[in-house]
């Protein structure tokens, strides 16, 4: 689902002045619209992790720049492990 800055700023429990400081770190990066910035569920549920990371499990901002790296790494292999399982499939195995 794609919302707006406000409807994620209410979903995601976050204030505007921390999401600002967030997408200026890169932590979330929204995609754009016409309307301005366009946020998907994907967005909250990382913003909520990088609340889970400060927050419960005491991680500092470095850390938590390197937690999502990590995490954005691996993302990006799952998916070229993906692709690569879908190219050597034969068209009956499809």
């Amino acid at each position: 689902m794609t919302m707006n800055r406000q409807d994620f700023l209410v979903v995601s429990g976050l204030e505007a002045t921390t999401l600002d400081i967030w997408v200026e770190q890169r932590w979330i990066i929204p995609g754009n619209s016409e309307q301005g910035a366009a946020f998907q569920d994907r967005d909250v549920a990382r913003a909520r992790l990088i609340q889970d990371l400060r927050g419960d499990m005491g991680v500092n901002d470095p850390g938590v720049d390197v937690i999502l790296h990590l995490m954005d790494q691996l993302h990006g292999l799952r998916r070229a492990i993906k692709e690569l399982h879908g190219a050597k499939e034969t068209p009956e195995q499809r």
